[in-house]
């Protein structure tokens, strides 16, 4: 199958560096605007988050589709740190903790790396077994469900971090059913 995946476009948060989880904000003008200079794969099937950025990208891009809503593709729960920057964070020692682990440690009150790449993978390995026989599918999600997604599924294997994309990006990709190759 042919996947396409797309990190939403921005948001005010993201455009103001926030660690934005929970927050079910909408896309900012200037995210719009960038969605709509792009051309963008034709795709069979479209599923995204169920989390306004991502349900407005879906829209823009593609119009003509109604999207699969996947709950388990929602953001990180960044639990007392959601909406907050790092600038704002810095000095707190559990935040230095948190830096110092690589991510690697529990958001206090939300959700672990952990967790929470199970979940996103979880999500993604039920999608695709129920929608094994479309040829072409659009995922629109979060960076870090992406992240967790191809940290889990992608070949050659890279480490999470290293899947980041920027708002609006996207990755064409091939599934073929155990594994994610890039395309393009």
């Amino acid at each position: 199958m042919r996947l396409v995946l797309i990190r939403h476009g921005a948001t005010q948060g993201n455009v103001e560096r926030r660690y934005v989880g929970a927050t079910d904000e909408g896309l900012c003008e200037a995210g719009r605007a960038c969605l709509l200079q792009r051309d963008w794969p034709q795709v069979q099937l479209v599923a995204a988050s169920p989390m306004r950025r991502c349900t407005e990208t879906a829209a823009l891009i593609y119009p003509a589709h109604r999207p699969i809503l996947v709950p388990g593709f929602r953001e990180i729960d960044f639990g007392d740190w959601e909406y907050s920057t790092a600038e704002q964070l810095s000095g707190s020692p559990a935040y230095q903790a948190f830096i110092d682990s690589g991510g690697a440690l529990p958001f206090p009150g939300g959700e672990s790396r952990e967790a929470f790449v199970a979940r996103c993978v979880t999500a993604f390995e039920r999608l695709m077994r129920e929608h094994a026989s479309a040829q072409s599918m659009a995922i629109v999600a979060h960076g870090g469900t992406i992240m967790s997604i191809l940290s889990r599924h992608a070949r050659p294997a890279r480490p999470y971090f290293d899947w980041q994309l920027n708002s609006g990006g996207a990755l064409v990709c091939a599934w073929d059913g155990q594994h994610i190759t890039m395309t393009q």
